[in-house]
């Protein structure tokens, strides 16, 4: 059997902690973002080649997990959390080139992958006569959606999203808010890097974290990031087997915790070739690779707005992967795709194509229609185009067919409470409902 993997904090190695704290915490204890002691390698004769993206999560995650009782549960939480596919498409238009859809699970975006793994490793590491956790999410429209529906009725778990008022789609809104129960949502008074800044403070909270335990859901959680890696593996086996060439992938990227995904799949050795980052008007990315110093700032509001970060969390475990600025841009390029563009994009290739894009697959569509080789490029779809009906409806001139998931979901009454966009109001908002929290247990 393999040696446990220690993780360490990215912004220092003093403190060591076994996957399951890792998992459990969400943070480390000094604020970083937890991180292995060392990628494990694999290579592709290790994989089935007739597994199921299941069977491909499970083999490629179990050095991760190696020594934790977690390990004999892998296949199980696998199974649960990858029980809808994520195919890759070939793309008519771009003869060579292909779409990989992660938009088929329950919230109808690629996010469901990694809330449902996180959900069931909870499940299991939650002991009998512990303390209820609550479950902190920062979403700029997405994450909160697959969390909630992930961890709706969990017993022992309270979720509490936060997002920003009127900066997500009507549908992404509802869904927010439509679970009830151990689920409650967060009208934020500001932009998503306000309720991400919230609940990090929340997280480093220590006289809070005191009264009962708090954790993240949100791709700064190693459990969200780790099984977003398997779609990357799946999708690049298959690849490489059919054609034995690496295949480059298009990612539209926000706080970075997906295309991370795909760097450390290819950093542990399997098939994946480039990376590019689509990005929309927010351009701390693009300016970076492009050779400016690294430097967050305010988001603005674009059409793409689940993408709408101005200081991505997972730049911190980027940085840990290639520490040396140099090195860092020569692992990954970036761009970054305008509104007009998106507009134009969503337009043109329903019109010409019968192709339906949300917004963020648009960035990354474009990015692959200005290339002249189209040949062995993946766009990765993150969602689903009716999610963003009031974008998407308008430009293509009729209405976009709702999958039965989320059909549901529009189908229940939906509340949010509202909140100012400080670390203080969610501190208040949090200690009244000590109350609501112990029931749960």
């Amino acid at each position: 059997m393999s040696e446990p993997l220690l993780y360490h904090s990215t912004r220092g190695a003093a403190h060591g902690a076994g996957i399951g704290e890792a998992i459990a915490a969400g943070l480390a204890p000094d604020g970083g973002l937890y991180v292995p002691e060392a990628l494990p390698s694999r290579r592709p004769d290790d994989f089935d080649p007739d597994g199921t993206l299941a069977d491909t999560a499970a083999c490629l995650l179990r050095p991760f997990f190696a020594g934790h009782a977690l390990a004999a549960e892998l296949p199980a939480i696998c199974a649960e959390a990858f029980c809808f596919d994520a195919p890759l498409r070939p793309l008519p238009q771009h003869p060579g080139a292909a779409m990989l859809e992660l938009f088929h699970g329950p919230s109808a975006a690629f996010k469901d992958f990694g809330a449902r793994f996180l959900a069931s490793c909870f499940r299991r590491l939650r002991k009998a006569g512990e303390a209820p956790l609550t479950i902190l999410v920062a979403t700029s429209g997405d994450t909160g959606a697959a969390v909630a529906a992930a961890f709706h009725r969990q017993p022992g778990v309270e979720v509490v999203i936060l997002y920003p008022d009127g900066l997500v789609s009507p549908r992404q809104a509802h869904q927010l808010g439509c679970f009830g129960d151990n689920v409650r949502a967060l009208r934020v008074a500001g932009r998503f890097d306000d309720c991400q800044r919230m609940v990090k403070a929340a997280l480093n909270d220590t006289a809070l974290q005191a009264g009962r335990p708090l954790s993240s859901a949100n791709s700064i959680s190693l459990g969200r990031l780790l099984p977003q890696m398997a779609y990357y593996a799946h999708a690049s086996l298959r690849w490489w087997r059919e054609h034995r060439r690496p295949l480059n992938f298009i990612v539209p990227t926000g706080n970075l915790g997906n295309a991370l995904a795909a760097v450390w799949v290819r950093e542990m050795g399997l098939p994946v070739g480039a990376i590019e980052l689509a990005c929309n008007a927010n351009e701390t990315l693009p300016d970076y690779f492009a050779g400016t110093p690294y430097a967050p700032r305010a988001a603005v509001a674009t059409l793409a707005n689940a993408m709408d970060v101005g200081a991505p969390s997972n730049f911190e475990r980027l940085r840990w992967t290639f520490p040396y600025d140099d090195d860092l841009r020569g692992q990954l390029s970036s761009h970054s795709v305008d509104d007009d563009t998106i507009r134009a994009t969503v337009r043109r290739h329903a019109l010409e194509y019968g192709e339906v894009f949300c917004p963020h697959t648009a960035t990354a569509m474009h990015r692959l229609d200005l290339r002249q080789e189209k040949a062995d490029w993946a766009v990765v779809s993150t969602a689903h185009a009716s999610k963003f009906e009031s974008v998407v409806e308008p430009l293509i001139g009729r209405s976009v067919a709702v999958p039965p998931a989320l059909q549901a979901m529009l189908a229940r009454p939906a509340q949010a409470e509202a909140i100012e966009a400080s670390d203080e109001a969610l501190r208040h908002w949090l200690l009244p409902v000590e109350a609501t929290i112990r029931r749960l247990g």
